[in-house]
C-alpha cells in the first residue's frame, strides 16, 4: 500500500522523498487500514452475547451516535449521526452494541444508503423486533470540496421495518423523538 501512495504522489507531481511526505505513505497505510477495520472484525463477535431475553415493549432508542466512513466513490469520508429505534418483541439488545453495528460497517468503504439497510438489517436479524428504524444523517465531503461543492448539505437515509412502516404513528413517534417534524397525526 505504501508504494502504491509513493506512486500517487509522484502521478501528482509531488516529491514522495521530501521532508515532508517522507512518512506519508506510511501514515496513509495505517490510517486506510483503521478507516478500513470493519473488513476484519468479526459482526459475529460483536453480537456475542447482545441480546437476552426480556417482556419489555417500551420503544427502545439510541440516537445522535456519531459515525464517520468512506466513500467507495472518491474515497472521502463521510460523517453524521445515526438515530436507531426498536420496538422489542421479547428480547433486548446491550445498549452499546448499536453503535458497535455502526461502526463495523462505517468501517469500510461505503455508500450512505447501504450502511442504513446493513445496520437495519443486522438488528433485525438479530432482534426480530415489531418495529425497526434507523436513520441516518451526514455531510459527503464528495459534495462539500468536489462536484457541486454544496458547504453545509447533508444527505438522510432511512430504513423502516414493522411497526415503523406500517403504523404511521409509531413512524411519528420515533421521528418526533429523533427532532424530526411529520405531517403524520
Amino acid at each position: 500500500m505504501e508504494e502504491a501512495v509513493r506512486a500517487i504522489l509522484a502521478a501528482l507531481g509531488e516529491d514522495p522523498g521530501r521532508e515532508g511526505l517522507r512518512r506519508t505513505p506510511a501514515r496513509v497505510s495505517e490510517s486506510l487500514l483503521d478507516l478500513t477495520r470493519g473488513y476484519r472484525e468479526s459482526l459475529e463477535e460483536i453480537l456475542e452475547n447482545a441480546v437476552f431475553p426480556d417482556p419489555s415493549q417500551a420503544l427502545v432508542l439510541v440516537r445522535d451516535i456519531p459515525f464517520y466512513s468512506l466513500c467507495e466513490h472518491h474515497l472521502l469520508p463521510f460523517f453524521g449521526k445515526a438515530h436507531v429505534a426498536y420496538i422489542p418483541d421479547g428480547r433486548l439488545m446491550g445498549l452499546s452494541k448499536v453503535p458497535r453495528i455502526l461502526e463495523h460497517f462505517a468501517r469500510r468503504l461505503q455508500v450512505q444508503e447501504r450502511l442504513t439497510e446493513q445496520v437495519a438489517d443486522t438488528i433485525a436479524h438479530a432482534l426480530k423486533p415489531r418495529g425497526l428504524g434507523v436513520v441516518l444523517e451526514a455531510t459527503h465531503l464528495c459534495m462539500v470540496m468536489r462536484g457541486v461543492q454544496k458547504e453545509g448539505s447533508q444527505a438522510a437515509t432511512s430504513a423502516l421495518r414493522g411497526t415503523f412502516l406500517s403504523d404511521p404513528r409509531a413512524r411519528a413517534e420515533f421521528l418526533s423523538l429523533i427532532g424530526h417534524r411529520t405531517g403524520a397525526r
